[in-house]
């Protein structure tokens, strides 16, 4: 069983200072990811009009903007949260914690650098830039590529969070200091992920993801335990 002493043996921050960053971090998220995917940046795009699209960004350069910033500062999140859960989580296994925080932390900078295509849209648009010496068939080409590079590497990013979140459950059952219910919660989170982000995108485009959305709760739960319990543990 594991004990108090080797819970909060090893250094860095303490178990209760991880659990509100990791648990804070996740929150920020939580709110920021859905205003940016929903509305800030999601309700701007027309994946099936890319006239459209780009007169909604055009017209809506400040909201586009935001949405943009808002997915940076999600992703720029996952980093502190993946530096969070491997002190949290150091008593239980610190290699696997490692790998943990680290595939947390490649599908962040992965996810930052997948970005870098919708701020070059903001060039494109701009009036005195490429806007004036492209014509509107290339431009409209050439910002729903950007569009989809971004949503392409948003994908393959989310193989490494999938993993993250499948070993995450792992280190959370077996820790003994947290309800073994989370770690089961984010196994079957991840496997969702990996269904929805990854699997289905690239080899199963015609399968709907919708139902697999439930299965999405469980960071969120325990986020909820992080924020609620883990900020109590003695340390």
């Amino acid at each position: 069983m594991t004990t108090e002493t080797s819970i909060n043996k090893g250094d860095g921050i303490s178990l209760n200072k991880a659990a509100l960053l990791a648990g804070l971090g996740i929150l920020i998220m939580v709110i920021v990811g859905p205003f940016a995917e929903f509305y800030a940046y999601g309700s701007l795009i027309a994946w099936n009009d890319p006239t459209a699209t780009v007169q909604n960004i055009t017209e809506h350069k400040t909201l586009f903007l935001i949405g943009i910033f808002s997915y940076l500062l999600m992703f720029s999140c996952d980093i502190l949260v993946a530096w969070a859960l491997f002190f949290f989580l150091k008593p239980v296994n610190k290699s696997i914690s490692m790998l943990t925080g680290w595939l947390r932390l490649v599908y962040g900078v992965l996810s930052i650098i997948a970005l870098t295509n919708v701020f070059r849209i903001l060039k494109l648009i701009n009036p005195e830039g490429y806007l004036a010496t492209l014509g509107q068939q290339e431009l409209n080409h050439q910002v729903m590529e950007s569009i989809y590079a971004y949503s392409t590497g948003s994908n393959v990013a989310f193989l490494f969070f999938s993993t993250h979140l499948g070993l995450l459950g792992y280190l959370v059952f077996k820790s003994g200091f947290v309800p073994k219910v989370f770690g089961i919660l984010l196994i079957i989170s991840g496997a969702g992920y990996l269904v929805s982000f990854f699997l289905a995108p690239f080899l199963f485009p015609d399968f709907n993801s919708d139902i697999l959305m439930v299965t999405f709760f469980g960071e969120i739960i325990f986020m909820i335990w992080l924020l609620v319990k883990g900020t109590r543990i003695k340390t």
